[in-house]
């Protein structure tokens, strides 16, 4: 669901009031608590709090049980307006609730040059029953409108509850909670996160030998081990090959740049608190790169350009790096150091249209093939209250309107969400929904008028005049990093055999047939498939044992018989055994199964 849809949604309302009345019990059972904040989120809705003793499982038990007592007795929710120094006395106790209050006037007074006319500031309280707290609501109009059987609320393992994000503020308890309409819908969003924790790239990444993270080498900056380099790899080869055959053009940029470079493109001083401090070399600022569209301007501009050369699409997997609280990360998901699918399209106003419509088929083509079909569109606006965008208005409408008449000549339907543009321009965002529902924005593509005019691109057109490029910015994966990590939980670890890093393991049943295996090995890998013979001297149960728990699609199990008859016997990962088969029968079958990128491991 849309987050602007989702927050005018009675679901929101109702997280959002359950989020207040578990507050209300936290501070029956803790009196001497202070309260941060407790917004809805996706699923659910959460409240921080610094507690005077550490909370157990019997307190999450008695807090659950109050709050279905508390919403049976229908209290109402009542809104009022306060001025700065009632809010005060009113928090005069909660030292988070004073500093938001302070930032809140601030703003105010900022925006407004004075306070309110009615001395306000802006401020609002909500009370139900005999709990009063800062915020802006939506809530639902009383606890009669929560079902009590549809919440529920539970201590999750920290993960990086700090004040406001910041590590070197208090670390706080967050209790999750989760509220919806039905019992029915509580029930099946259960299932769903039982389902998710067993599907969570950070423990499948260790069963599955992909990646680590390493405390030596840094939080965020993961560790590809072999099979997860063969995955990883695996994607990039296929987008490269898709790229060369859509006339991308490769490049290579290095990882740091003269800090000239970012403040002509505006990423820096626009977005220096996610970036690495400078770093001096010989009296010159470098940066670790934030992003890598400031080196392809670079390279258009390193020759002249005619209208002839155009469209020019540079294409990179290239490394970035930004500052994230430690909080903050999560396994591939949010990682300090990451790489992405880079693409830059330098086109004539007139190439517009057509090019953008190819990237988005382009990533359409990227989603099919991984099985990723469940997806909408979001075109993110400016917003026209904020002042972190740069670049002419006309030119930004301009950009917009190209976009939104893209998607209507491709059919694709979208939806226009303000103040989701990047700071140079607006852009059309995928948003995929995985098997377990949940949304993750992955490909992107943005139209940019603003940097071709930082940097000064020009060509020279027919009439000899010299014209500026528009520029589109594109990444299907996004960042490769959080790609794999979704895809780990997508496929829950059980990838299609096209992607999996081994494709099948030969299992001779003795010692004695041990030729044969290293036979079918030399013959699978001429035909390009990812094999291995499993030679150790251990039991055969407990190889496929083994193997079946490393997901491989394809166990070839080799015995006497199979040596006569120059078969395999195949068994699935899913411990399906599907007999005997010629050995150039599965050879041919299962080359072309990864050809066709199919989903199915059957053949």
């Amino acid at each position: 669901m849309p987050e602007e849809i989702y927050q005018e949604s009675q679901l929101y309302k109702i997280r959002h009031s359950a989020a207040h009345v578990m507050a209300e019990a936290m501070l029956e059972r803790f009196p001497d608590a202070k309260i941060a904040i407790g917004p809805p989120i996706e699923d659910g809705f959460y409240y921080d709090f610094e507690l005077p003793t550490p909370i157990k499982d019997d307190d999450i038990k008695w807090v659950e049980k109050r709050m279905k007592k508390l919403l049976a007795q229908r209290h109402e929710f009542n809104m009022r307006e306060v001025s700065a120094e009632e809010a005060r006395a009113l928090f005069h106790d909660q030292p988070y609730k004073l500093e938001l209050i302070n930032d809140l006037v601030r703003g105010a007074r900022a925006e407004n040059g004075a306070p309110m006319a009615d001395g306000s500031d802006g401020l609002t309280v909500y009370t139900q029953n005999n709990f009063t707290d800062l915020c802006r609501g939506p809530h639902v109009q009383s606890t009669g409108d929560i079902n009590p059987k549809a919440v529920s609320i539970s201590l999750r393992p920290p993960a990086g509850a700090y004040w406001r994000g910041d590590e070197e503020r208090q670390q706080l308890t967050r209790i999750y909670g989760t509220a919806w309409e039905t019992p029915e819908e509580l029930r099946d969003y259960r299932a769903r996160l039982e389902e998710a924790i067993k599907r969570d790239h950070r423990v499948l990444g260790e069963k599955l030998d992909l990646f680590i993270i390493d405390s030596m080498v840094g939080k965020g900056l993961p560790l590809w081990l072999p099979a997860g380099a063969i995955l990883r790899d695996t994607l990039e080869r296929w987008l490269r090959d898709i790229q060369i055959e859509r006339g991308y053009l490769p490049v290579v940029t290095p990882h740091l740049g003269n800090i000239e470079l970012y403040k002509t493109s505006g990423h820096y001083p626009y977005y220096a608190d996610s970036q690495y401090s400078p770093i001096d070399v010989d009296g010159e600022e470098f940066l670790l790169r934030p992003m890598n569209c400031p080196h392809h301007c670079r390279i258009y501009t390193s020759q002249p350009r005619s209208y002839r050369d155009l469209p020019l699409r540079y294409a990179e997997f290239g490394a970035v790096y930004r500052y994230e609280q430690s909080g903050e990360l999560r396994g591939l998901t949010r990682v300090r150091g990451f790489t992405v699918d880079d693409a830059h399209l330098f086109v004539r106003p007139d190439q517009l249209l057509e090019e953008f419509k190819g990237v988005v088929k382009l990533i359409q083509h990227v989603f099919g093939a991984l099985g990723m079909t469940d997806f909408r569109a979001r075109l993110g606006a400016r917003d026209p209250e904020s002042d972190k965008y740069v670049g002419d208005n006309a030119l930004w409408e301009e950009a917009t309107i190209a976009i939104g008449e893209a998607c209507d000549e491709l059919g694709l339907e979208y939806h226009i969400e303000s103040g989701e543009a990047a700071f140079y321009g607006p852009k059309l965002d995928f948003i995929v929904r995985d098997v377990l529902k949940r949304e993750w924005q992955l490909g992107t593509v943005q139209v940019d008028y603003n940097l071709p005019q930082r940097f000064d691109l020009e060509y020279v057109d027919r009439d000899n005049e010299r014209k500026r490029p528009v520029m589109i910015h594109r990444a299907p994966f996004g960042s490769l990093e959080r790609f794999i990590g979704i895809l780990i939980e997508h496929f829950a670890g059980a990838f299609p055999p096209w992607l999996a890093p081994t494709q099948a393991i030969i299992i001779p049943i003795r010692a004695s047939h041990n030729d044969y295996a290293r036979e079918i090995e030399s013959l699978l890998l001429a035909r390009g498939l990812r094999v291995k013979a499993d030679l150790q001297d251990r039991n055969m149960r407990s190889k496929i044992k083994q193997h079946r728990r490393l997901n491989i699609p394809w166990l070839l199990i080799v015995g006497d018989r199979d040596i006569e008859d120059r078969t395999v016997s195949l068994r699935l990962r899913t411990d399906e055994d599907l007999g005997a088969m010629p050995l150039e029968a599965f050879a041919a079958a299962a080359a072309a199964n990864v050809q066709a990128k199919s989903q199915e491991i059957g053949l």
